[in-house]
């Protein structure tokens, strides 16, 4: 091995060495991608508030629904309760939402967590939504506060959205508030250019005999949301309204975020160890590719291809005929060539050789109708007479070369 091989070999590991050690002394980027997944213990999951719902419901009363809600209601006359739905966009099709306002209205409790909702659920509870920019609060985050004196009505805050949703129509007879949003800008000058009124994010109204509560602020049951205190107290306070008395059904089919993932490579690339052995074998492979990837044999000689004997071992024939004197045999040879010639360039039928054919020949030639005439003439002569000789073959041979020579020449014009 060569030193100026063995320096490359060196520096290419140190080069390797290198980005391991950046790479593992990186703080691991934050995922904030909202999943509002049970497991997932990045911001936007809902690892936290799952195990707190286990601790403060018993474990017996709570069911994890995978399949689609209108599946669970149809195949199971035993759900009976509360179905609770945290996503950042939950959307029912018609028939799915008729059969949930169906079973809420037969006592049971339907709980949605969702920054928007089906037109449809907003029109049959004379709902109406808007959304609140970051730019029109006082401070630069959110702040929501539960209505209800009776519970814990500290503000808390929310500081990664440019955006909160908000009913700005409800149905004032039969809707109750259960939180709204804080500090909102008002132009002094016209009270009316940004919403006066405080915004409300969270309502519960009664529907048949059950009950429906939704909440335009699913962020409030997330990892990031209630591990910053006193946030907990305001999802606790939202939860307060469903009754620990009865069976609580967790929806885990309307997410953003994979309940699993069935790629290896997930679980590969997110384990550090096994992520930095799987690039550590890519780039052991592209070292191999570049050091030892290159061609050690001797030049393939190049090995040249077999001459087409065809036209040799054809004049080698001729010349046999010839030399045996079989000048009719070479004759109808010739002949039979010139009336392919005819088919093939000139695009005429030999079939029946008459007047007609001969003028379109001569046309289509650029030879005169007499030299054509008499070309055939010969060709009749030499089909008709089995005794030549040498001369009156080279003078067959002489007719049909210029003839064909005088087409080449009209092609080439």
């Amino acid at each position: 091995m060569s030193k100026q091989v063995k320096f490359y070999i060196a520096l290419t590991a140190l080069a390797i060495f290198g980005i391991v050690l950046l790479e593992y002394s990186k703080p691991k980027q934050i995922n904030w991608f909202a999943s509002y997944v049970k497991h997932h213990k990045i911001p936007f999951g809902t690892y936290v508030f799952h195990e707190q719902l286990e601790r403060l419901f018993s474990e017996s009363k709570i069911t994890h629904l995978e399949n689609p809600p209108y599946q669970n209601l149809s195949q199971s006359d035993s759900i009976n309760g509360t179905y609770v739905f945290i996503n950042d966009y939950v959307q029912f099709g018609d028939t799915e939402l008729e059969k949930l306002l169906d079973w809420t209205s037969k006592g049971n409790t339907l709980f949605i967590a969702s920054e928007d909702f089906d037109e449809q659920l907003l029109d049959t509870l004379q709902l109406d939504t808007d959304v609140l920019s970051i730019f029109e609060v006082e401070s630069d985050h959110f702040k929501f506060q539960l209505s209800n004196t009776t519970l814990d009505t500290t503000t808390v805050a929310f500081d990664k959205s440019n955006y909160a949703s908000f009913f700005n129509t409800i149905d004032t007879l039969n809707t109750s508030v259960l939180s709204t949003i804080k500090e909102i800008k008002v132009d002094e000058d016209t009270q009316d250019s940004i919403q006066v009124k405080t915004p409300i994010n969270a309502i519960k109204q009664p529907f048949g005999n059950g009950t429906i509560v939704l909440s335009t602020f699913p962020q409030a049951f997330t990892n990031y949301f209630i591990l910053n205190t006193p946030n907990q107290n305001y999802t606790a306070g939202l939860m307060s309204y469903l009754s620990d008395s009865k069976p609580l059904y967790i929806d885990h089919h309307y997410k953003s975020g994979k309940a699993y993932y069935t790629s290896p490579m997930y679980i590969l690339l997110n384990t550090k160890a096994l992520k930095w052995a799987y690039y550590i074998m890519l780039i052991g492979v592209v070292v191999y590719i570049i050091f030892e990837g290159k061609r050690k044999q001797r030049a393939i000689p190049i090995v040249k291809p077999l001459k087409n004997q065809t036209l040799d071992f054809t004049r080698t024939i001729a010349n046999m005929y010839y030399e045996k004197e079989k000048h009719y045999e070479i004759a109808q040879h010739k002949i039979q060539h010139f009336l392919e010639y005819i088919r093939t360039h000139l695009h005429l039928s030999t079939t029946t050789i008459n007047d007609e054919f001969i003028k379109n020949l001569a046309a289509r030639s650029n030879n005169s109708i007499e030299d054509t005439k008499s070309l055939f003439e010969t060709i009749e002569y030499f089909s008709q007479n089995t005794q030549l000789d040498n001369i009156q073959l080279e003078r067959l041979n002489t007719l049909i070369e210029t003839f064909k020579s005088n087409n080449s020449w009209k092609k080439k014009t």
